[in-house]
């Protein structure tokens, strides 16, 4: 069983200043007409219909639901979302948080997963780990991608919140390259990952804050979001 991921970058879309190009997310005040021509172009993009693409209203929690089939709409207040369903894309906004996409090839279990500093603290991905569990997924076999997010370089907070975090997810400590607290979230979920016994974690490197071709609400207020897929490619 063949599992896909995919994750966006700012190109392709028709989003208009200072949601240029491809933002996915409607809920940033951009033109609705634009998102879903946006949302339409991943779809296809993909080789789905639109209806093909599950959405989250995400919350900064750790709410992980398993759906099995297309949605009317976003799932409330939910953070993480897992399906057994071929053909079924799962889909997670981000623009600095990081974007997980999981999935266990022999079991057939998917899940995207929305990791910010709030949601990472309080155990999303765990939570969703025990969803993909419940549905027959097996830790050793499960690979994941932690997709593009604000780095441990640029992430600065304060000394305190590095150290709350630090403590319900260790690893996840950091400085700015000034010497500044800061947080590497992709380092401790990575960590976490490893803790629970989960087989292949792959990061992609690529720094929200840095990199242009991705959206960053950290350096760029009021901008867009890119997107995290994983389907079944059954």
């Amino acid at each position: 069983m063949r599992i896909r991921r995919v994750v966006t970058t700012r190109q392709g879309g028709v989003s208009q200043p200072p949601y240029e190009s491809f933002n996915l997310a409607d809920h940033v005040g951009d033109d609705p007409a634009a998102v879903a021509a946006n949302r339409r172009r991943l779809a296809e993009g993909i080789g789905l219909t639109p209806d093909r693409l599950v959405w989250m209203e995400q919350v900064h929690g750790r709410t992980a639901r398993v759906v099995t089939g297309p949605q009317a709409g976003p799932l409330e207040a939910t953070d993480a979302v897992v399906t057994t369903t071929g053909r079924l894309a799962l889909v997670v906004l981000t623009a600095d948080c990081v974007p997980v996409l999981m999935g266990d090839p022999e079991a057939g279990v998917i899940a995207a997963v929305h990791a910010g500093r709030v949601g990472a603290r309080v155990g999303v991905l765990p939570a969703a780990l025990d969803a993909m569990r419940a549905q027959g997924a097996e830790l050793s076999r499960v690979e994941v991608l932690l997709g593009p997010a604000v780095c441990g370089q640029c992430y600065e907070v304060p000394a305190a919140m590095r150290d709350d975090v630090e403590k319900h997810l260790p690893g996840s400590a950091s400085k700015t390259r000034s010497g500044k607290p800061a947080l590497d979230l992709r380092a401790g979920l990575w960590q976490q990952l490893a803790d629970a016994g989960v087989g292949r974690v792959g990061v992609d490197p690529r720094c929200t804050a840095e990199d242009r071709e991705l959206f960053s609400h950290r350096r760029d207020p009021g901008t867009g979001r890119i997107a995290g897929v994983v389907w079944i490619d059954a």
